[in-house]
């Protein structure tokens, strides 16, 4: 049984997918499945994701149209593992993304919820990172108060 199960709704991101599924597949970390679900993507979305040879990979197709939500329960009902890490179909993990997960599941595991910082790339190549002012945050750690914070 891999330690992740990766969920990645897929619908209408031909010009994102293949970047998504090689940033996943790139990760230092490597004990993991992959689910992609189609949720009836009109594009050549599925096609690309289809034409990527990785055994760790498995595609869902959606009958109908369903949504991001049904889209993530499905994921969720087919995974294998304990611990579900969700990606949309146009985003990026950078490559020690679940090493880093992983290490917070064995320092923390009393938590049920583990989350990273995250960067937007802008079409113009630059980045914003957010700074978020939490009270009694360490580099990594627990945020004791996630609603107030």
């Amino acid at each position: 049984m891999p330690r992740f199960s990766v969920v990645i709704p897929l619908y209408n991101k031909e010009g994102y997918i293949l970047n998504t599924i090689n940033s996943v597949l790139a990760q230092t970390y490597i004990d993991f499945e992959l689910i992609i679900i189609n949720d009836r993507s009109t594009d050549t979305s599925l096609e690309i994701a289809e034409n990527i040879e990785d055994s760790r990979i498995q595609i869902i197709q959606h009958s109908v149209n369903k949504g991001l939500s049904a889209s993530r329960n499905t994921g969720i009902k087919n995974a294998k593992s304990e611990y579900i890490a969700f990606l949309d179909a146009d985003d990026l993990w950078k490559p020690t993304f679940l090493e880093k997960i992983d290490l917070l599941i064995t320092d923390y595991p009393e938590a049920s919820l583990f989350a990273s910082k995250y960067e937007v790339l802008l079409k113009n190549g630059k980045r914003i990172t957010h700074h978020f002012k939490i009270n009694n945050f360490k580099i990594d750690g627990i945020i004791p108060n996630f609603f107030e914070s």
